[in-house]
């Protein structure tokens, strides 16, 4: 694959309205969950976006029929799935990939997976899947590749060792059609979690406590088809909030799932970047305070990040460089993975005023003039957090392997571009 770059002019003021793109972290585990049934399925508001295609190409080798039938809407007929040898170079390039065990478990009683890649942000541990699937009765072998095989699964009490997302949607596909009552406790509850449990419940699932961190699944012999709408990536909301704030910009983000947004706001908001909520609206207002507000006795903040329904983890780096235009000191603690601040060396180049007291922790001190420079983009949250900076910076920056952006950024150069920025994408 190509590289790509991104060559952006800093210092523009946006304008407009936006419409967020489908979920990313929601349409993988859905398009996987299409395994599930041998009926038709289409999903709607589906990401254009690279790790979406990647999926795509997966489940076709297994046997589904895919067939993007609009820009945003996809066509899926997995009448006959095979549990066969997957493209180990493709299940590399993705996280989602490990999205596959619970479907083709429970659909074909064996799946044998590489691997999965994708951000290199830390350690991505995957073995909640695998204590779940035992639970269900499956057994697991993972001395090379990941081999899993079940003559049916049992449902059972599962409690997840800890609230991993994608342990969560793959015990939760797995139990949709198990042998009998699940209950899964300590489970995930992000808005994705919650739109693969309702597409579930679209096709015929019987799943209670959908949005809260014990559910219950009622396994069935068999599910249906149907059609479903993915909803709001509310991690490009914030991506989008803090790029208003940091580009003096006036922004409203249309149909932006507003139900999910109380932590993020109420974070953005301790950086002093207000939102005005309009309906199902997000109006991010040009004339922000830009302040960190102090904790009570003038002691530094901090932004962490917790489990839903708390700040999430994949909006960190967009934090730091927000806070980077902000007056004040804020302490960013990103709890979860030891590798997603390593990035900030390329925003102290700019002339960020940031301290990396460990791989965990950052202080940030505000505001700092940002300058252009030369960058290379590590991961999605990362990039995405560069191009943020580089579009506040003065002069004309340049990101390479901005191919990490657009795994989770649907045409983000073009929708920006309308607005008012001034980005042009070079491959080669």
């Amino acid at each position: 694959m190509s590289g790509i770059r991104y060559i952006v002019e800093g210092g523009r003021r946006l304008s407009g309205e936006i419409t967020p793109s489908g979920n990313k972290n929601a349409a993988l585990p859905i398009i996987a969950a299409t395994l599930l049934t041998d009926q038709p399925v289409t999903l709607n508001n589906v990401p254009r976006i690279r790790d979406v295609e990647t999926l795509v190409d997966l489940i076709r080798s297994l046997g589904a029929e895919a067939v993007w039938t609009g820009p945003q809407s996809l066509s899926v007929h997995a009448r006959e799935v095979r549990a066969v040898d997957l493209d180990a170079e493709a299940c590399a390039r993705i996280r989602a990939s490990i999205l596959l065990a619970g479907p083709l478990l429970a659909r074909c009683g064996e799946v044998t997976l590489p691997p999965p890649g994708g951000d290199v942000i830390g350690r991505r541990r995957v073995d909640t899947h695998f204590l779940a699937f035992e639970q269900l009765g499956a057994e697991v072998d993972a001395a090379r590749n990941y081999r899993f095989s079940a003559r049916r699964l049992k449902g059972t009490d599962v409690f997840l060792d800890e609230p991993s997302v994608t342990g969560t949607e793959n015990a939760l596909m797995a139990a949709a059609l198990a042998e009998g009552t699940t209950i899964l406790r300590n489970a995930a509850s992000e808005p994705h979690v919650q739109d693969l449990a309702e597409f579930l419940v679209a096709l015929g699932a019987k799943i209670e406590g959908i949005g809260t961190n014990t559910m219950t699944v009622h396994g069935t012999d068999a599910l249906g088809g149907g059609d479903y709408t993915i909803g709001p990536d509310h991690i490009e909301v914030g991506s989008l909030i803090g790029l208003a704030a940091v580009t003096g910009s006036e922004l409203r983000i249309r149909k932006a799932g507003v139900a999910h947004l109380r932590a993020i706001r109420m974070n953005f908001e301790r950086l002093g970047v207000a939102c005005r909520v309009d309906g199902d609206d997000i109006l991010v207002p040009a004339d922000q305070q830009m302040a960190i507000s102090s904790d009570l006795g003038g002691h530094i903040p901090k932004i962490e990040d917790q489990p839903w329904p708390a700040f999430p983890a994949d909006l960190m780096s967009i934090a730091v460089v927000t806070a980077t235009q902000c007056e004040g000191v804020v302490l960013i603690f990103e709890k979860m993975f030891e590798s997603r601040l390593f990035f900030v060396d390329k925003l102290i180049s700019m002339g960020a005023r940031i301290v990396l007291c460990d791989p965990h922790r950052v202080l940030v001190t505000g505001p700092a003039k940002l300058r252009a420079a030369n960058l290379t983009s590590p991961d999605i949250r990362a990039g995405m957090a560069l191009l943020i900076a580089a579009m506040c910076a003065d002069g004309t920056s340049v990101i390479h392997n901005a191919n990490q952006i657009e795994r989770g950024y649907e045409r983000i150069d073009e929708r920006l571009n309308a607005l008012g920025a001034s980005i042009t994408r070079e491959t080669g």
